[in-house]
């Protein structure tokens, strides 16, 4: 029984770091639930302190990873009418559209609210740019903790 969890432990770790590609799998608590298959094995046990802030770690993240585009949006001039687009696009996008749909369902909502807000094309797609950038850095945090994660994992076995 040890093997199988130490094995699933790892396809979770990663399905994790898949996860943090394509939208539909949730790449950080798919690893995290890898190490806790790992920590559930006789073989290796981690620190609670280390589990309990892996954990606010995690759920911090897969939260911050709705509004990342709605901040860059935002922070790239947007109005409100484009951070509303943004997060309509978005939810559009995670459900008619998956996978892409989260990448490209913020930016062109983002756009969408611009152009309603009468806003010219070029501040629309600069909002929508922000909607994409915020995106790439939500990934990017994920795959840092993903990678955190695959290497707790692997130092542990080794």
């Amino acid at each position: 029984m040890e093997y199988v969890l130490i094995i699933l432990g790892g396809l979770l770790i990663i399905l994790g770091i898949i996860g943090c590609f394509l939208p539909v799998l949730p790449g950080p608590p798919l690893s995290f639930t890898g190490l806790l298959l790992l920590h559930a094995t006789q073989k290796v046990q981690f620190a609670t302190t280390t589990l309990v802030i892996l954990g606010v770690v995690v759920l911090a993240v897969s939260l911050l990873d709705y509004f990342v585009p709605i901040w860059g949006t935002k922070k790239f001039g947007g109005s409100k009418l484009g951070i509303v687009g943004s997060v309509a696009g978005l939810l559009v996008g995670v459900f008619f559209f998956p996978p892409l749909g989260i990448i490209i369902g913020p930016f062109l909502g983002a756009i969408a609210g611009e152009l309603i807000n009468g806003d010219d094309l070029q501040k629309a797609v600069k909002s929508g740019l922000g909607s994409f950038l915020g995106y790439v850095f939500g990934t990017s945090i994920k795959l840092g903790v993903c990678g955190v994660m695959a290497y707790y994992y692997v130092e542990r076995l080794i």
